[in-house]
């Protein structure tokens, strides 16, 4: 998705606000695997990433992180399926603008997603948690915090 414009405040420049999902499902011998969508649209188009992207204006945090992760992957989750995972805010995490994302965790098993490519994502696929391809932005980080929670 394209970067919405930045926009002014008393003139003062605000980050952007995106949500990422990081969907862990176990396989039938108990292996975790990552959803990751194939980015379809620059920056990094061609690479691996969590599903995400911008919240609209109206939409609460939540919506937004369900919303993404329907559109990019067809998944669809309740809002209470989700937890807080991290927040992303590195100021150079994105070529575009500002951005700032709240990220969140979802676990499941395999067996109830059945994912497919929409929207922004190009492709959809599971990796195992230990071995992710290289990947987008800061979502390496993002993937071993969700490993660190989740083994904790």
């Amino acid at each position: 998705m394209d970067s919405p414009n930045t926009t002014t405040h008393n003139q003062r420049r605000v980050p952007s606000l995106t949500t990422d999902v990081a969907l862990v499902a176990a396989d039938a011998a108990g292996r975790r695997h990552i959803l990751l969508i194939r980015r379809k649209n620059p920056p990094f188009q061609g690479c691996w990433a969590l599903p995400g992207g911008f919240l609209d204006y109206e939409e609460r945090v939540l919506a937004g992180a369900v919303r993404e992760l329907g559109e990019e992957t067809g998944v669809h989750l309740s809002e209470d399926r989700l937890r807080f995972l991290a927040i992303a805010d590195d100021p150079g995490r994105d070529c575009r603008t500002r951005v700032i994302s709240l990220v969140f965790l979802a676990e499941g098993s395999m067996k109830e997603f059945h994912p497919h490519a929409s929207d922004d994502a190009s492709e959809v696929c599971w990796f195992l948690l230990d071995a992710p391809p290289p990947l987008a932005f800061d979502h390496a980080w993002l993937i071993s915090e969700a490993r660190r929670v989740i083994q904790a």
